[in-house]
């Protein structure tokens, strides 16, 4: 058997690692625009929970969901479970006319860890690369990142049962400094 430089599972990781870490960062400091069919909110609980066709706003971010709870702490960090079927979110990349999307049954967010959790036939696409797996998570402080696979995949009939799967785009190479040359003396 042919043993491969960088192993799937490492590609996934670094895949999913590169696409969250780079979304758009102004998207925090912007105002958050909620819809829903109904909203209950507890003060006491410092929870709001929306239900009906949600759709949450963030600058570039956007959340669909069918349902929605976010919970202050005590420190004042957001947290949130959006659930679905499926939940989805996109958001603009940091710098870039490019979006990162995925979907999942549920995702958790911890705004004071700076962690988000996809559960259940979840995944992360960014341009053409995309990763499946029946667990996403990444963590943006610790710079990590983890897939899991489980029960039926969501990557389709040529994906086995509970393995990731990931596809990932060769990168585009610039001309070598000769070729540069040759073809600036060409003009």
């Amino acid at each position: 058997m042919k043993k491969l430089p960088l192993n799937l599972a490492l590609l996934s990781f670094l895949l999913l690692a590169s696409v969250i870490a780079r979304a758009e960062k102004a998207d925090r400091d912007q105002p958050i625009d909620l819809e829903a069919d109904t909203v209950t909110v507890n003060d006491a609980k410092k929870t709001s929970t929306y239900t009906g066709n949600v759709i949450l706003t963030q600058g570039t971010l956007v959340i669909h969901a069918d349902k929605l709870v976010v919970r202050e702490d005590k420190d004042g960090f957001q947290h949130s479970t959006s659930t679905g079927n499926p939940t989805t979110f996109k958001q603009k990349m940091e710098g870039k006319a490019e979006y990162i999307e995925g979907n999942a049954q549920r995702i958790e967010y911890d705004g004071r860890m700076d962690k988000v959790q996809l559960y259940t036939k979840a995944w992360v696409k960014r341009g053409q690369d995309i990763v499946h797996g029946d667990y996403i998570m990444y963590d943006a402080n610790a710079e990590y990142a983890e897939v899991i696979g489980g029960g039926q995949s969501s990557a389709g009939a040529d994906a086995p049962r509970g393995r990731v799967r990931a596809v990932i785009q060769p990168k585009k190479k610039t001309a070598a400094p000769a070729e540069a040359g040759a073809a600036a003396g060409a003009e």
